[in-house]
């Protein structure tokens, strides 16, 4: 198994900064000019030349002048199957699918960790990591944001120069709190966190309602699910300094019967 290959940022996809990186996971200025997929492109083997590097449009996506060093992402051979690593030592990153004007159907995935994260706790900022997430936008109406937290994301877009989700949704690996736990992220409510666990190096199958798990996090703002913006696979060790190790197999979405 290769442990070297590393999706490396790349220019112009960035995410905002602490604590304003936490109003969305990847800045959507490619989000906008994207063209409407109506699936998730699989997470395999891309280009001959880059065998271990997902196929667009899965794009990298890191913060700003980023100073912890990248999450690392390859494709690698794994119990016969050909898998998604994904590995954060005091790292952070994402892997981001656009799909803007999506329904919100059924996600699937398989995922295991072999590597955790002891310190991480997402209740607090100083705990804010994880060691395997996959993550949901949504296309909620600004105006369904609350009125402080409109500004700050007007303030956060001002800095940036560009536009961020209204409403991310992040399954988390998470040992720590029950699972289906919903959590706000400690930094914004604009990303909100669903608890998944299980055991450590064990694979794991995973199929959520997005449209159900949506107005469970969100109901307080919308009782229907709103269009999908992307959908994205990360990790995250920069806060408690950790090493981090998981797996993500079979991510696919099923888009709901018309």
């Amino acid at each position: 198994m290769s442990a070297r290959s590393t999706t490396a940022p790349r220019p112009g996809v960035n995410l905002p900064c602490r604590p304003a990186r936490a109003l969305a996971l990847p800045v959507l200025g490619l989000l906008a000019a994207a063209p409407a997929l109506a699936v998730l492109t699989p997470l395999s083997p891309g280009a001959p030349g880059q065998p271990e590097t997902p196929p667009p449009p899965w794009v990298y996506a890191g913060l700003p002048q980023q100073q912890p060093p990248p999450t690392r992402f390859a494709l690698v051979p794994l119990d016969g199957r050909t898998v998604l690593r994904v590995e954060a030592e005091r790292a952070y990153g994402n892997l981001l699918h656009p799909l803007p004007g999506t329904p919100a159907g059924r996600l699937s995935w398989r995922w295991r960790v072999d590597r955790v994260l002891p310190a991480a706790d997402l209740r607090s900022k100083a705990g804010d990591d994880t060691a395997l997430k996959v993550c949901a936008m949504f296309e909620l109406p600004r105006e369904r944001v609350p009125f402080v937290e409109r500004q700050l994301l007007r303030l956060a877009e001002s800095r940036l120069g560009e536009p961020l989700p209204n409403a991310t949704l992040c399954y988390v690996w998470d040992n720590s709190q029950p699972a289906g736990s919903v959590l706000p992220n400690a930094y914004s409510r604009r990303l909100r966190f669903i608890t998944l666990g299980g055991a450590v190096g064990t694979w794991q199958a995973v199929s959520r309602d997005l449209a159900a798990d949506f107005v469970q996090a969100f109901g307080d703002e919308a009782q229907a699910a709103p269009p999908l913006r992307a959908v994205a696979v990360g990790a995250d060790a920069d806060n408690t300094g950790g090493h981090s190790l998981g797996f993500i197999d079979a991510l696919r979405l099923e888009l709901p019967a018309r």
